[in-house]
């Protein structure tokens, strides 16, 4: 009778660590590595991308570019309308830039290069609150966006500098895994 109170606490460990690490997810922008770049017409831009899914608090973004080209650059609302390429609250050009969506609400980024930006290299996404909803590739579900920062709130939050990335699948690979340990467990006959 141990061993099964036994096993069965070791399930509920894996599967909440299974529902753990389905609420974050590593976002690679544009869904691939060639993405940041000047878009090929309006209907390729990263916004409509974005607008196809749902982003929540915890969740990473990870743009891969060549890093002596281009960069990317978290902005203000106003820097991003105008492309400013000044005093950016955040700025990365390795190349495989990682950024933690730590809050609700909106985040804008754009282009190093002042011409890209123009030219509608830029991103613009809403983070939902922890709330609800999942992940989508289409339709959203759940409930409506948190009300945005205020502007003075956006112009002092800077994410901080974030090298390399996980790949999401490894993660899966992980969970299946410790899954799986979890049904081996269960099907052993304990004496």
């Amino acid at each position: 009778m141990a061993q099964r109170t036994l096993t069965c606490c070791l399930l509920s460990f894996f599967l909440l660590l299974l529902v753990d690490l389905s609420c974050c997810k590593e976002i690679l922008v544009g869904g691939k590595p060639t993405a940041w770049k000047i878009p090929s017409s309006p209907s390729d831009s990263l916004n409509k991308w974005a607008e196809s899914l749902r982003f929540h608090v915890g969740d990473s973004l990870v743009w891969k570019y060549d890093g002596e080209k281009d960069s990317v650059l978290q902005v203000t609302k106003d820097a991003y309308i105008n492309c400013n390429t000044t005093n950016p609250a955040a700025s990365y050009s390795n190349g495989d830039t990682k950024v933690k969506l730590e809050r609700s609400g909106p985040f804008f980024f754009i282009s190093g290069s002042k011409s890209n930006c123009v030219q509608g290299e830029k991103l613009h996404i809403v983070v939902m609150s922890s709330r609800g909803g999942h992940h989508t590739g289409g339709f959203f579900t759940g409930s409506a966006p948190s009300p945005a920062p205020s502007p003075a709130l956006l112009e002092a939050q800077a994410v901080p500098h974030a090298t390399g990335s996980a790949s999401y699948l490894t993660g899966r690979v992980g969970v299946l895994g410790f899954v799986g340990l979890a049904i081996i467990l269960l099907s052993i006959d304990f004496v």
